[in-house]
């Protein structure tokens, strides 16, 4: 089956055309759409069905756990077993932006999506109509790069198109996207702040709070 493909334009995607997508995701659907970075593949995070898709779309292994974008800051509240102190930090200094912070994971998620150590990667981006479809939606969503495991990240519609038109269920056109590096990953799960990836934000930006 070939996947439903729509156009938008970033800057400006209509109402009717994020219900249509919503209803993709809330049946269980994998998108692939444009980020401030690269196209990521995308889905409810409370699917399993979903979630093992992507895997197997990516092939890659289950041991690798899958981040999340999410609306606002209370949304993670709802995903996350505990919140740190740092967490409230960070997030009010770079978010919305390029950071992902990693977070023990609430019991409700799939243990496909969370790997083996129960952690979550969490981040709001810094895309406005991201956050209106994930707030419509009311659930995070699944945000991993829109490549196969091992390959670079892919900035072109027309790529992401001819790779996956048939292994997806709808894929959103937002033409060519910015590339750059990708978001800054911190781990917060031990109460403290440890570097895990410098992106975006250079690794001097975080200093006041690393350990």
């Amino acid at each position: 089956m070939r996947a439903q493909i729509i156009k938008i334009d970033p800057k400006n995607v209509e109402a009717q055309t994020i219900q249509i997508i919503i209803r993709t995701l809330s049946r269980g659907g994998v998108i692939i759409f444009p980020t401030d970075t690269y196209y990521g593949l995308g889905a409810d995070c409370f699917s399993k069905k979903a979630v093992r898709k992507i895997y197997q779309v990516k092939k890659r292994g289950f041991s690798k756990p899958l981040p999340v974008l999410i609306a606002d800051v209370g949304m993670a509240r709802k995903i996350a077993a505990e919140i740190p102190p740092l967490f409230h930090s960070l997030s009010a200094e770079f978010w919305p932006g390029p950071l992902t912070l990693i977070l023990k994971a609430a019991e409700l998620l799939p243990p496909e999506l969370v790997g083996p150590g129960r952690t979550i990667g969490i981040r709001l981006p810094a895309v406005l109509w991201l956050r209106e479809l994930i707030r419509q939606a009311g659930f995070p969503l699944i945000a991993t790069s829109a490549n196969i495991s091992g390959e670079g990240e892919i900035t072109s519609a027309e790529k992401v198109i001819q790779i996956f038109c048939h292994k997806v269920d709808l894929i959103v056109d937002g033409g060519q996207t910015p590339g750059s590096l990708p978001s800054t990953v911190v781990d917060l799960t031990s109460g403290e702040a440890i570097l895990i990836r410098e992106g975006a934000i250079p690794e001097a930006g975080l200093k006041a709070y690393l350990t």
